[in-house]
């Protein structure tokens, strides 16, 4: 009998602790419960999905529900998959990381002549932002092959190539141009065909308006005078290489168990994507392949008009948190810091 009210009462601390731990949770995403633009939260650990939810609503005019299979567009969130289409046809001998960007797209401009894929990929370019630059009438959303042409027009970088850093989404519009001009594929058919299928990644791509409809989707908003207003594309939503795909936290899942091992990328691709080349104009962060570095984690955010999503990788505790949002506001790293810490995460400096 004994043994049995000691059983009992692990259990009872087991549930009660569950239900505290639940209840921090959800006090933590308090602001995307409701008839709101929500969200959809994966947590996993050693290698299992132990939260995996969604809340409030990806489409508040037909009031669909957030859930785990609702396909968000990641924004920069995009540019890990960008760069590990890089490092996959370097590992096939198509291109190697000290190719300059210019035998690729000879289009770019003279001044740009010294610029090296492995800098593109670590923001140490230079280029002109082209949000910038691109004309204020714009009515067509732009593609990557217009950015190039917006870049072509440019006679000066910010700093010369590799001594310096800044944030670039033309950097990564030219790396997707790179991808097709070395696989002889669309961008979005190789992310398909060498990273999706492989991982079994379903209702994961890189949108474009003539393709494949983006399943489950979830559509952005803005909050303006205290109201909900739908914000779901600028011109500049259709640029794939730095923010195009459209994803959900279950595939996710699976794209966070391939980062542990080989099969995607090698070791030595590995390492180098999660290497901080570069510090950053935030001193705790520096810069590796499509991810930032801050002491033991890896992650990046994405925000783009009525969309803010994080990934947060805590390689050494097999511990990562990807929140991703259907609204301009709040941001969402410091939630998934916290919630990280909910299962063990140590916080970053």
């Amino acid at each position: 009998m004994r043994r049995i009210a000691v059983i009992l009462s692990c259990l009872a601390f087991t549930v009660a602790a569950h239900a505290r731990d639940d209840a921090r949770l959800d006090a933590l995403m308090q602001r995307y419960q409701g008839d709101v633009p929500g969200a959809s939260l994966l947590v996993v650990k050693d290698g299992k999905p132990i939260v995996s939810k969604g809340y409030g609503f990806s489409d508040m005019e037909l009031h669909v529900a957030a859930s785990p299979s609702t396909d968000y567009r990641l924004a920069s969130v995009s540019k890990q998959f960008t760069a590990t289409a890089i490092l996959l046809l370097a590992q096939d001998g198509k291109l190697s990381l000290d190719d300059h960007a210019r035998k690729w797209l000879p289009e770019l401009p003279a001044v740009a002549a010294p610029i090296t894929i492995r800098q593109l990929l670590s923001h140490q370019g230079g280029l002109v932002d082209y949000e910038d630059i691109m004309p204020a009438d714009t009515a067509v959303p732009l593609r990557d092959k217009d950015v190039l042409a917006l870049l072509a027009k440019t006679d000066h970088l910010y700093f010369p190539p590799g001594s310096s850093y800044r944030y670039s989404n033309g950097g990564y519009a030219m790396l997707a141009l790179i991808v097709e001009k070395a696989s002889g594929m669309p961008f979005q058919a190789f992310l398909k065909t060498r990273i999706f299928e492989p991982l079994g990644m379903k209702h994961t791509l890189a949108f474009v308006k003539e393709g494949a409809p983006v399943p489950n989707r979830a559509f952005g908003y803005s909050e303006e005078g205290g109201h909900w207003v739908r914000t779901d594309q600028s011109m500049t939503s259709s640029v794939l290489g730095d923010g195009g795909i459209y994803s959900n936290i279950e595939d996710l899942a699976r794209w966070d168990a391939a980062l542990y091992d080989n099969r995607l990328l090698s070791d030595a691709s590995r390492k180098a994507a999660f290497t901080g080349w570069t510090a950053t104009d935030d001193p705790t962060i520096r810069y590796g392949y499509g991810w930032r570095i801050t002491g033991e984690t890896l992650w990046h955010s994405g925000e783009t008009i009525g969309f803010r999503n994080v990934i947060v990788r805590y390689p050494k505790q097999h511990l990562t948190v990807v929140l991703l949002t259907n609204r301009n506001d709040p941001e969402p790293y410091q939630t998934a810091l916290k919630i990280a810490s909910l299962f063990g995460a140590t916080p970053p400096p």
